[in-house]
């Protein structure tokens, strides 16, 4: 039986196929729920099936007083409610309140609403047309010839200019990240002038809509939280505009922000969480149709694949229509560049798909990627949903790959275990299925790899290639974790390396902010709520790290320049990467023919030593030169005898 929200009934497994029956809801096949204003003409409609009644109330502040004026809606078509108004309503909030089974629940603003007020309580009446900076009708996102050509950039909103020594103004705020020719105390570049030098293609934000976490009455003040419990998916956070009572502000703020970064060259990409919400019973979506956007167990509880309470049921008609609408918004109002779904593997496939074919349908250059796996079981079959095996079922949405991650610094749930580049023995096959981004080569033996027995990528472009995220500890901190006998010099070379096999494996390459000065949490693991002093981007640690900075910019430029190292095709890359056989242990080499990549350099070698003491390596007799000798770019002749030191990537070419 194919599962989609259209039936009446359909599955949910919870160790057994009994079927459960749900109650039937209409679909609404219309494209205006929400809030419609055009010349003070205000409608208002939402979808609540299983509501008796429904009333809006206008109220003319964001939080607290008398309601304005209180309206009893209308029944619509397919389960839905309208209103409408005309005047001049501009600036009002609204929420609704529906009565279900004769008891009225708590007024929320509709799933949809664009605009908000403070901490979110309210949806507020505005003209979008109104929140456009100039030039917004002409802004345009970078182009991108090749997905592969991406180098994304994952950034905390906050954590980028809340330190004191960022030398930004609107610290914490949408605008610091706007903001030009900020520094450190030491004179370098911070916040956007950073990422530009950096060299980066994409900026990924951690959450920028709308959350419950943080009190936007004290934004500076409150608890600090990276946004994924969601409370409203379709408008920015409050606590990153200079005013969070204002729904205008946060939308103009945050549009200035993506069309500032366009002006530079930079895609902005947003991490959304579709797959659970903030809160359960008194969510927006159960207040107004209670039950139904959820999965639930056979014995009527919450299923909690995202171990946060709840996970929503992307299966279902209006679930699906919600979040395809949702995306849609954010490309065609906020000119956004792409998605990281977190949880994807919480969502199911036919739903991702679509997802894919409408966005690309607009935005052909879109980065569509995600986790491919739950923090929990779900009740959805996992044969449904978009999980890391299933991936192969993707058109042109990638999935992180945990395999090289774990491959390069260890098991993230393992603190102390050591990967690659720190010495572990055994993770060569891994490291290579990482570096043929996960695709399938006649020379990887997948038997041997950490968590996957066969490649799960149809293309290099459905790999995200990364040894470090928001999650977890930072690489910095894990070497010090789990080789604590190490020294700065060793862990450096040990962090170079990492970065090396990243930005030089096929795939899209994901970078976490700061790690390119080795950013430190102080050892805090999970530090989704921790205070800004542990998130916050500690700017000096550019000045005392800039021979690590400039070894990542250097490594960005080359993989930019060499279109080798980013092949848009699994066939390029199994006709063009040959591995080295019978190197010694923690010892990976292979050549890349440049050629058909149309590469200055018609040939490339690539050597990692993962090994704590040197290695001989004896080149063939071809003329050598190197690019990056041991961890360090130079430009020489490579000798006959090539040394690779302890943790160390070495680099070579033949010029065409």
């Amino acid at each position: 039986m194919k599962i989609t929200g259209m039936l009446a009934l359909f599955f949910t497994f919870l160790g057994s196929s009994k079927a459960q029956i749900e109650t039937t809801y209409p679909t609404y096949l219309g494209n205006d729920l929400g809030l419609t204003f055009v010349k003070n003409n205000a409608t208002f409609k939402i979808w609540a099936p299983t509501a008796t009644k429904v009333k809006l109330r206008l109220y003319a502040q964001p939080q607290g007083g008398a309601a304005l004026q209180t309206i009893d809606m209308r029944g619509g078509v397919q389960g839905t409610w309208v209103a409408a108004l005309v005047g001049k309503h501009l600036g009002d909030y609204y929420a609704f309140s529906i009565m279900h089974e004769g008891i009225w629940l708590n007024e929320v603003p509709d799933p949809y609403a664009k605009a908000v007020g403070t901490n979110g309580k309210r949806g507020m009446i505005i003209d979008l047309a109104t929140t456009n900076p100039p030039g917004w009708l002409i802004d345009k996102a970078p182009a991108l010839k090749n997905k592969t050509d991406a180098i994304i950039y994952e950034l905390h909103v906050r954590d980028a200019s809340i330190a004191p020594n960022s030398g930004i103004k609107n610290k914490g705020k949408f605008l610091g990240l706007a903001e030009q020719g900020t520094t450190n105390e030491q004179g370098l570049p911070t916040g956007l002038d950073h990422l530009l030098a950096l060299g980066i293609t994409h900026v990924h934000l951690l959450p920028a809509f709308d959350y419950s976490s943080v009190d936007e009455t004290k934004p500076t003040l409150s608890a600090y939280n990276w946004g994924y419990d969601p409370q409203n998916y379709n408008t920015p956070e409050g606590s990153y505009s200079t005013n969070a009572t204002d729904g205008n502000v946060r939308i103009k703020e945050f549009k200035q922000l993506i069309k500032v970064m366009h002006s530079k060259g930079l895609g902005v990409i947003m991490d959304v969480v579709y797959n659970h919400t903030g809160s359960t019973a008194e969510s927006n979506f159960n207040q107004l149709v209670p039950g139904y956007y959820y999965r639930k167990t056979l014995a009527g509880s919450y299923s909690d694949a995202s171990g946060c309470g709840n996970e929503t049921a992307s299966e279902k008609a209006m679930v699906r229509k919600f979040m395809l609408a949702s995306l849609l918004y954010w490309v065609k109002e906020y000119h956004i560049d792409g998605f990281r779904f977190d949880l994807m593997g919480v969502h199911d496939i036919e739903t991702i798909n679509e997802i894919d074919k409408q966005l690309h349908s607009i935005k052909p250059s879109i980065l569509l990627y995600g986790e491919g796996w739950t923090a929990g079981a779900s009740t959805l079959p996992e044969s449904l949903r978009a999980v890391k095996k299933n991936a192969p079922q993707l058109k042109r949405v990638a999935v992180f790959s945990d395999d090289v991650r774990d491959a390069i610094k260890g098991n993230v749930f393992e603190p102390t275990d050591r990967g690659f580049v720190s010495g572990k023995k055994g993770l060569e096959e891994s490291i290579k299925f990482g570096i043929i981004a996960a695709t399938n080569h006649p020379q990887v033996n997948y038997q041997a790899v950490n968590y996957s027995s066969k490649p799960y990528a149809n293309q290099p472009y459905n790999t995200i290639t990364y040894a470090e995220c928001h999650d977890n500890n930072t690489l910095w901190d894990r070497l010090t974790l789990s080789h604590n006998t190490a020294t700065e010099s060793q862990k450096k070379a040990m962090h170079k390396l990492a970065y090396s096999i990243v930005l030089t494996s096929q795939g899209i390459p994901f970078l976490n902010a700061g790690g390119e000065f080795l950013r430190t949490k102080y050892g805090v693991e999970n530090s989704y709520n921790s205070a800004d002093s542990i998130n916050q981007i500690d700017w000096s640690l550019k000045t005392t790290n800039i021979d690590i900075f400039n070894y990542v910019k250097a490594l960005i430029n080359l993989r930019k320049n060499h279109p080798a190292f980013r092949m848009p095709t699994t066939a390029l890359l199994q006709k063009n990467i040959k591995f080295e056989q019978n190197t010694n242990s923690n010892i990976i080499g292979y050549t890349i023919n440049g050629i058909p990549a149309k590469d200055g350099w018609k040939k490339i070698q690539v050597w990692l030593n993962g090994n704590d003491v040197a290695n001989n390596i004896m080149l063939d007799d071809t003329k050598w030169t190197t690019a990056i000798l041991n961890n360090t770019f130079e430009t020489t002749t490579a000798p006959k005898k090539l040394i690779l030191q302890p943790f160390s990537c070495t680099v070579l070419y033949v010029p065409n």
